[in-house]
């Protein structure tokens, strides 16, 4: 099982989580300070408001001299529209200023929670489901934004300003404005915080479905093919839509707590303010408040809750967030399996020997793939391993490029255990062509030169040239800068297996594995690209695991793997005199002409 945080929370929000933020917070201290700065300067601004507005109202309803009452009250109206300008210039320098530090934030946790999912064993990513993931990626960054920005200006000013605004009713006015507003704030808060956390579960039913049916449409669509092949458009259909069923009921439970949500919220306003309201008729019409004070507590309980209504929207939607991000967060808890020890140093390659050491290894714990495996790639030789599908000639490779660590044994080259040195080094020393290329969504040249970014063009063009690729790619209608679609769709599977090749060409890695890589060629494609591997790698130490015995004759040595054990080695000559396990595979596959699929990988050139 894989170690996650402990703090992680599986039936409910993990608040934890938010420590993680803040980090983001402290660095731009500068515009921190001149956010929060920005925030008072509103905050005052706003509370200042409905003064004017009562002194206004005041003016206005006495009937006294005729100058004074034109040139008071058009003094106040202009304070008022700066105040008000104020009040709305600070809000968007705030958010402005705060808009960075959010943005940074954003980008430094996508990219952490990407590099991490790099960091991840292949194990992992065998069993991901990349729609879901990437869907909860996209709503994790988002919940970020929203809780820093209104977790940090929004909810705690809120509450300072309502603690003022209740001060300045209760200074001013009779005992009966603050308990109307502060037992209505306690209610709206006490209901939206049960009322959030009881429909918070919907929220996660309904991202949970948003990312199931998300996970089976990319599926679908990335075997597009596949149910072409098959006519099974209807099937597929059918299913994405059950999908959509489970994430339409999840959304109509969500939509509907939603509105219980804002209803209790809404009479508890409606009820306060109308209280307040009433309280204060009464009192201008027994004179105990004017007409401008009868405004200002208008405009004091608009000012209470409509920041607070809004506290309730935020408090509601950072739940919302934190369901969302949890899971983000949560991949970062994922530990690798295979991971660098402490210090580990560089692989240094010397001469480039390959050993297997009694390596045992399992997926699963009942069934053993490999069973003490034990031989040899001498430095600068070809070595080829053979044998039946399931015998555990592609898992050696996979041992040996670190994507799996061995259970019991070592991998070594040159003595040094790869487990002992960094996993960079070692698979930079390393060239593979697969039996399954996928491409990247982009022209035919960048994908040769992902095999090394920092290739010229010329070289580039030379490895196109090694891999006899050259001829297709000037056929083409955009030449090198063809698009060869999402995982290399628009190629064929021998064209793909050539870009492959090339990409491990321009490599020119000390050590180069074959895995089936000559699968989808024909003959006459895989005699002279096996003729070009060969000139190109006389100086490399090259491991083949291959199906198709006629590609591997002459490598210096064949290894046979049966049942997850080597059963025979040597050359084919001395394979064949021994009449085993080999001479007989070698008679089934002269008794009727390989297939393409039987072809095994390029054997590499003797090396």
């Amino acid at each position: 099982m894989r170690s996650m945080r402990t703090d992680v929370a599986i039936g409910d929000v993990n608040w934890s989580t938010l420590k993680t933020l803040i980090p983001y917070l402290i660095e731009f201290k500068a515009r921190m300070a001149m956010a929060l700065l920005c925030l008072v300067m509103a905050k005052v601004a706003g509370v200042g408001l409905p003064f004017i507005l009562k002194y206004i109202v005041d003016d206005l309803d006495q009937k006294s001299d005729v100058g004074a009452l034109v040139a008071l009250p058009l003094g106040l109206l202009l304070a008022y529209g700066v105040v008000r300008f104020s009040n709305v210039l600070f809000g968007e320098l705030r958010d402005t200023l705060f808009g960075r530090i959010t943005e940074r934030a954003m980008r430094r946790v996508g990219l952490k929670v990407f590099r991490h999912l790099h960091a991840l064993d292949l194990d992992f990513h065998l069993n991901r489901r990349t729609g879901g993931l990437s869907r909860d990626i996209e709503r994790g960054t988002n919940g970020i934004a929203f809780l820093l920005r209104f977790m940090v200006f929004n909810i705690v000013p809120t509450l300072l300003e309502i603690g003022l605004v209740i001060g300045i009713l209760l200074w001013n006015y009779q005992f009966w404005y603050a308990v109307i507003v502060g037992v209505s704030v306690i209610c709206y808060v006490a209901y939206s915080v049960m009322a959030t956390e009881w429909r918070t579960r919907f929220v996660r039913e309904a991202n949970m479905a948003e990312s199931q049916s998300s996970t089976r449409a990319i599926d679908s669509l990335l075997n597009y093919e596949t149910v072409k092949y098959f006519t099974n458009e209807d099937y597929e259909a059918h299913h994405y839509d059950v999908e959509l069923a489970g994430w339409e009921e999840a959304r109509r439970k969500n939509r509907l707590s939603l509105f219980a949500l804002n209803g209790g919220q809404s009479f508890v306003i409606a009820a306060a303010m109308t209280s307040a309201m009433v309280l204060a008729a009464v009192d201008v019409t027994q004179g105990v408040m004017t007409l401008g004070d009868f405004v200002l507590i208008n405009a004091f309980m608009m000012q209470i809750f409509m920041p607070l209504n809004f506290l309730g929207f935020v408090y509601r939607e950072m739940k919302g967030s934190m369901a969302n991000i949890e899971n983000m967060f949560s991949l970062l808890g994922v530990d690798p399996k295979v991971k660098d020890r402490e210090n580990a140093p560089p692989l240094q390659v010397r001469a480039g020997e390959i050993e297997f050491r009694n390596v045992c290894f399992h997926y699963h714990p009942d069934r053993a793939i490999l069973k003490g495996v034990s031989f040899t790639v001498p430095a600068k030789q070809k070595v080829a391993v053979v044998g039946s599908s399931g015998a555990g000639k592609s898992t050696l490779a996979k041992m040996l490029f670190r994507f799996y660590d061995v259970d019991d044994g070592a991998v070594l080259i040159d003595g040094q255990d790869v487990r002992s040195v960094t996993q960079a080094s070692l698979r930079g020393a390393i060239g593979v062509v697969p039996q399954d290329t996928v491409l990247f969504n982009t022209t035919i040249f960048e994908n040769v030169r992902y095999g090394r970014i920092e290739a010229t063009d010329d070289d580039v063009w030379e490895a196109i040239r090694l891999a006899h690729l050259e001829a297709f790619v000037q056929q083409l209608p955009k030449k090198e800068q063809t698009l060869v679609g999402e995982r290399g769709l628009k190629l064929s599977g021998g064209e793909k297996q050539r870009v492959a090749i090339a990409r491990t060409i321009l490599k020119r890695p000390p050590i180069m594995v074959f895995d089936e890589a000559t699968s989808s060629l024909d003959s006459r494609s895989e005699r002279t690209i096996l003729q070009a591997i060969s000139e190109i790698s006389r100086q490399q130490t090259s491991l083949v695991i291959a199906h198709r015995l006629s590609t591997v004759i002459d490598a210096d040595k064949i290894v046979v793997l049966d049942q997850g054990q080597v059963v025979e080695q040597g050359r084919h000559d001395e394979l064949l005199q021994l009449d085993g396990h080999y001479a007989h595979l070698w008679k089934i596959q002269q008794q009727k002409p390989a297939g393409p699929g039987l072809v095994e990988l390029p054997s590499t050139s003797s090396v």
